[in-house]
C-alpha cells in the first residue's frame, strides 16, 4: 500500500515538474509579437519594426501580473517602447539586444510555442536573440550581415 501510495505521489510531482515550463496564451502573444519585430529588423524596416513593437506592448498590457511579474513586464515594455518610438534602425536594434535579452529570460520560464524555439547569438554584437527556426538570419546587421551567427541553443 505505501509503494502504491508513494508511487502516486511520485507521478502527480513528475506531472507538475513537467508544466514547470508554464504555457500562457498571453505569453504566446507576446513572444509572436517579439518575432514580428525581429523579422522587421531582419528586413533593415524600421517602420515595421515600430509597429512590430507597438503591437508588443499591447500584447504585454494583456499579461496577467500573477503570470509574470509586473517589474518584468514593465522591462518588456520599456525596450519595445524605445524600438515604436525610434525612427533609427540603430537606435531599434540597441533596444531589440535589451528586450531579447529579457524575452530569453522569459523563454526560460515559459513555452513559448508548439515547436521549439531558437537561441542565436551575433558575436559581433555580443548579444542573443530568440528564433523560431535554427537558420541565423540576424537581426542586429540586417542584409548586411544576415547570417552572421549561430544557434546557442534550443528550448522545447
Amino acid at each position: 500500500m505505501k509503494k502504491l501510495i508513494f508511487t502516486a505521489i511520485f507521478s502527480i510531482f513528475s506531472i507538475l515538474n513537467l508544466s514547470a515550463q508554464k504555457s500562457d496564451a498571453s505569453i504566446y502573444k507576446l513572444y509572436q509579437n517579439y518575432i514580428v519585430i525581429k523579422d522587421a529588423l531582419v528586413m533593415d524596416n524600421s517602420d515595421e519594426a515600430s509597429k512590430a513593437a507597438n503591437e508588443f506592448i499591447k500584447s504585454a498590457s494583456m499579461v496577467d501580473y500573477k503570470v509574470l511579474s509586473e517589474g518584468n513586464l514593465d522591462l518588456l515594455r520599456k525596450d519595445a517602447s524605445t524600438i515604436a518610438e525610434s525612427r533609427s534602425i540603430e537606435t531599434q536594434r540597441e533596444s531589440f539586444a535589451k528586450l531579447s535579452s529579457n524575452m530569453i529570460e522569459v523563454a526560460k520560464n515559459f513555452k513559448l510555442a508548439d515547436s521549439s524555439v531558437f537561441i542565436l547569438y551575433c558575436p559581433m554584437q555580443d548579444a542573443s536573440w530568440l528564433s523560431a527556426q535554427k537558420e541565423v538570419k540576424n537581426p542586429f546587421y540586417g542584409s548586411s550581415m544576415l547570417t552572421c551567427g549561430s544557434m546557442k541553443s534550443e528550448l522545447k
